[in-house]
């Protein structure tokens, strides 16, 4: 059985990824329709070894439409996502909008796949921030094994987090630096080019940022409401691919050997973790890539039943558009197919 497809913001730096993960992992696709704004209309995306022309989302009729994508930020998702789902089609949202709604399951295929039996509520299935899904995705092994107390992260985010703006910013601040003319940040509250921004989004009243806030009522969704969280996040000068710098403190004993051999043996995960020069996964090297990465991993001596370890993903990948489509691939798998 094949699917009518829409993705909604096909020409952002998500939407495309989006485009280029269903004709990688051979989705079984009846049709794809690219959507984005009036603006975009007629402009050309790639699907495989196709050319497809973009439509205007506001034209477009969803009626007949199986699953549709978002990948257009939180004021779209708000304004179509109900419609979209109102006229049949199952949307799979990638931004916060629906994240916590009692109603919409928010789902990482590796962790939680279970929760998608939620989705007949509101046709709508949310898809964590990107920080969230590499993380949980980490943590849910070592969860199972031993219980997690109190997560502390500390993360090392990429410019594309915040879209394709921010990465031209990045790449003519570091040019304008070399010839000695610095443009002014405009996607930045501080220069990014060198330097690294302990900032993530906007600022809330407790003094946490949105993103810090999105981390942890995210992980507890998703993985165990009983899990304390302490999220720093930090926006540094690369382009692709976050790190994050993840302390954990379990209720039961849980040694480094024994969190190697569950995380080997996880879903999407990937362990690195040569104790010399180089025996460990950076930005760079995840850049293309399907897997979450986890490197450093050692025991934290502070704490009873710690540990500290190193988690490295493709956010546009894993924290996006990949994970939107394994949604679609799990949903085909456990529901639409049954239903048929």
């Amino acid at each position: 059985m094949s699917y009518r497809v829409a993705v909604v913001g096909a020409t952002g730096n998500v939407g495309r990824e989006m485009l280029n993960i269903l004709s990688e992992r051979d989705f079984p696709c009846a049709a794809v329709v690219p959507l984005a704004s009036r603006a975009s209309l007629g402009k050309e995306v790639s699907f495989g070894d196709a050319t497809l022309k973009v439509q205007a989302l506001e034209h477009f009729d969803f009626a007949g439409t199986d699953l549709a994508l978002f990948a257009a930020g939180s004021a779209v998702s708000r304004e179509w996502g109900p419609k979209a789902a109102a006229a049949g089609a199952i949307v799979i949202d990638n931004a916060s909008y629906f994240r916590m709604d009692p109603d919409v399951p928010l789902v990482v295929p590796e962790v939680n796949p279970e929760a998608l039996a939620g989705y007949r509520r509101r046709n709508i299935i949310a898809n964590p921030n990107c920080s969230t899904a590499q993380m949980v995705v980490a943590l849910k092994p070592l969860h199972d094994h031993a219980r997690i107390k109190r997560v502390v992260v500390a993360t090392y985010q990429s410019t594309s987090g915040a879209g394709r703006a921010a990465m031209d910013e990045l790449f003519e601040q570091t040019r304008g630096i070399y010839v000695n003319d610095r443009p002014a940040p405009k996607a930045f509250a501080k220069q990014i080019a060198f330097n690294v921004i302990p900032q993530v989004d906007a600022f809330m009243e407790d003094g946490a940022t949105k993103e810090e806030w999105k981390m942890v009522v995210e992980t507890k969704k998703i993985l165990d409401p009983a899990i304390k969280v302490s999220a720093t996040c930090v926006r540094v000068p690369t382009f692709v691919g976050h790190a994050e710098a993840i302390n954990l403190e379990f209720e039961r004993p849980i040694d480094d050997a024994k969190a190697r051999e569950l995380l080997r043996q996880a879903p999407g995960c990937m362990v690195i973790d040569r104790r010399e020069a180089g025996g460990y996964v950076t930005p760079v090297d995840c850049v293309g890539e399907y897997a979450t990465y986890i490197s450093r991993i050692r025991v934290d001596g502070t704490v009873e039943n710690g540990l500290s370890i190193w988690v490295v993903s493709d956010n546009l990948r894993k924290g996006a558009a990949l994970n939107a489509v394994q949604i679609a691939e799990s949903l085909v798998a456990r529901h639409l197919k049954k239903a048929a």
